[in-house]
């Protein structure tokens, strides 16, 4: 009997094998969500954007259709990616800021943690024009999950190996 149920056991994952993996089209409501930035290097915010861009773009795209004005998303910032907002830093991380002000333009709204800002030496007039100052990154948090507002935070990871490499 252990035998019988063994072979079939093994006929079941031969046909589970043999399938394919269906596309499916998750019918998404339009989008509340709030992305947490808090990275120990600046230049994990590059990254970190793209996860935004890939929140977007499907969205945007057919069968959702979604004008981005119709998208509430908001990012909150309050890590050591805060100093590529600053106006002092724009040469630095102009490729960066031109993203973020881009994104800006399509309705997503960039708020810098006040406490993290002084932490830093920095007060509202040292921001870019498109960066809203608010009083804390967590109260932030709080206040827009009570909201309804789905929280997204970026786990930025060194890339050890291409994609050829792990295939």
């Amino acid at each position: 009997m252990r035998l019988f149920y063994i072979f079939l056991i093994f006929i079941h994952s031969l046909f589970v094998s043999a399938e394919q993996a269906t596309y499916v089209e998750t019918p998404y409501k339009e989008p509340k969500v709030m992305f947490e930035f808090y990275f120990d290097e600046p230049d994990k915010i590059n990254s970190a954007l793209y996860w935004l861009r890939s929140y977007i773009n499907p969205l945007t795209e057919a069968p959702y259709n979604y004008a981005p004005e119709f998208m509430d998303i908001k990012v909150i910032i309050h890590g050591t990616e805060i100093v590529t907002l600053a106006k002092s830093n724009y040469k630095k991380y102009k490729e960066t800021v031109e993203r973020m002000k881009y994104y800006s333009q399509l309705g997503v709204e960039f708020r810098v943690c006040a406490l993290a800002a002084s932490d830093f030496g920095y007060k509202t007039s040292d921001f870019q024009g498109f960066v809203k100052v608010v009083p804390s990154a967590i109260i932030e948090l709080g206040h827009w999950q009570q909201e309804g507002y789905a929280i997204i935070k970026p786990e930025i990871l060194e890339k050890k190996f291409s994609i050829e490499e792990l295939r």
